[in-house]
This record gives structure tokens, sequence and C-alpha cells, in this order.
């Protein structure tokens, strides 16, 4: 069949989680109440930053802003598929599915980004105590937050105008709950072996050199911790970065687990069972993670609450 007969096609169907009618009062309510814990949650600890001065720093400042990106990141997915599970419908359209796309692209690598910055804000830290407000100034973070934005945002442009080339066959049926060029590439009716370089470039690159980058900043953390004398400075040196190793350990073993199961050269439900947890549950878990471990954002949220409770 010519490429000509594929081109106009106007619609995807996303098969989702499963296709057990049974299952799918289940799914909404489960994906209902992970995505609202997940937005108030990260909305509640980016006013409680916001709401207390002694927050102002370098390290919540990112905190906030990852805060941001998970919102985006679950509201850029989860909706379109709580909206299809209850009106019964698995279609997405041609240009709604490029959209998600885009946007899911945007946040995924915002997040692995500005996961590795706090690593280095951390390292400035530990590391260079004496120097930390000098270096991690205000001008320094504005602009590795635009930094972050315009990588993602230029990267995903052009992953964006690279699938337009692409043609699908009509009725294309995705077996996942959200358009992930990934695995629609393997759909393609088309020749995508230029995307596919481009995706495993970009993927590696922005996947290896962040990665490497935490990797090298806690080295050199652990490295100045281990020459503190006392436990308790110790302990408290290492607490500061406890919340943080453990969303990136959550985050990374998340896209991990993704990234072994999509390997298969034709995609499976397997794949979206495990991106619910890169998508929706590290983004939810994330601000418990901060919040529970850390005691000066337990405080700011009661401090927050209680400013709150009595207006």
């Amino acid at each position: 069949m010519e490429s000509g007969n594929h081109t106009a096609i106007s619609k995807f169907l996303l098969l989702g989680l499963s296709e057990d009618t049974d299952l799918q009062p289940l799914l909404f309510g489960l994906f209902l109440f992970m995505y609202l814990v997940g937005v108030i949650g990260n909305l509640l600890l980016i006013l409680a930053v916001s709401s207390d001065p002694h927050l102002h720093t370098p390290m919540y400042f990112f905190l906030s802003n990852l805060s941001f990106a998970d919102i985006c990141f679950t509201s850029t997915t989860v909706p379109k598929m709580l909206v299809n599970i209850q009106t019964q419908s698995k279609v997405i359209t041609y240009e709604g599915c490029l959209t998600q796309m885009y946007f899911f692209m945007v946040f995924a690598g915002l997040d692995n980004l500005l996961l590795t910055v706090m690593a280095y804000d951390r390292f400035v830290a530990i590391c260079h105590p004496l120097h930390y407000m000098v270096i991690m100034n205000p001008r320094l973070c504005g602009l590795l937050l635009l930094l972050s934005w315009l990588i993602c945002l230029t990267y995903s442009l052009l992953q964006s105008l690279m699938f337009l080339r692409v043609s699908f066959c009509e009725g294309t049926e995705i077996p996942h709950f959200f358009c992930e060029l990934a695995q629609i590439l393997k759909l393609a009716c088309s020749d995508t072996l230029a995307n596919n370089i481009l995706l495993y470039f970009v993927t590696g690159l922005l996947g290896v050199v962040p990665l490497t980058g935490i990797f090298f900043s806690y080295s050199r953390i652990i490295y100045s911790i281990m020459g503190i004398s006392s436990a308790a400075g110790k302990y408290k040196a290492f607490s500061t970065c406890g919340s943080h190793l453990s969303v990136v350990s959550l985050f990374y073993g998340a896209g991990l687990g993704v990234y072994l199961t999509s390997g298969t050269a034709h995609p499976s439900r397997k794949g979206s069972v495990a991106s619910v947890m890169y998508t929706v549950v590290a983004p939810m878990l994330n601000p418990f993670i901060y919040s529970l471990q850390n005691r000066d954002m337990k405080a700011a949220l009661r401090l927050f609450s209680r400013g709150a409770y009595s207006r």
C-alpha cells in the first residue's frame, strides 16, 4: 500500500490498561484518586515554599519547580485516560496525540534535568558550604531553570516535527493509556529509521549525561560526608540529601522499568503498566517524600495550613 494512503489518518485508538469492562470503574476511581492526591500534594508543596520566607533558597526554588513539572507531567496523560474510561471511548485525535506527546516529552525531560540540577545544588551545599550562596546565586538558579526549559522545549519540538513525516494506517490501535512516541513509532506504516535514531540518541544523551552528573555529585558528597568526624554531623549532612536520593531512585527506577518492558519489537500492555509507576505514582509520591523526610518542609506545611485555616 502506498504511503499516500496513510497520511490522512485523523485518529488513534488508545486501548488503555485493560479491555475488561468490569475493571473500568476500579481503574477510573484508582487513577482519579492518584491524580488528585498528586496534584493537591504538589500544589501544597509549592504554596508552602512560596509562603515561607525561610524556604526561599535554591534547594526549595528547584523543588517547587519540580512539583510544578510533576503536576503538568501527570496532567498530560491521566485526564484524557479518565475521560476515555468515563465515556467508554478509546479515540484520541491525531492532533491530540501529537500535543500529548509533545508536552509529555517536555515535562518528562524537565523532571530529569531538574533532578540533576538539584543534585548539583546538594553537591555545592555540602562540599562548598561557605561559598554556597555565592555560587548558587539567584542569577545562576534562573539560568539553570531557563536552560532546562529550553533543552526540553527544543528537543520535544524537534521530535514532534519529525513525527509529522511518519505515516500510519487508519484505525491504528495503541496498547497504552497515552501517546508515547517510542510505542507509536513501532506501529507506523512508513520508514521510521530517522525518527528512531533521533529518539535513541537524544534519549540516551538526556539520560546518560544527567545520570552521570547525579552520580558524580553524590560521589563527591559521600566523600565529603566521610570526612566529617561526628556522627551527628554526618547524619545532618546526609539528611539533606535523603529526600532527593529517594525521588531520584523512584524516577530512574521506574524509567528503567519502562525501558526494559518497551524493548520488544511490538508494543504490549506490559509497557503501559510499567509506565504507571513512571507517569502517575512517582509524581504522586514526590511531595510526600520531601515533606515526611524534611523538618523545614513539615514546619512550612503546618504554618501554611494554620494560616489558611485562620483566614
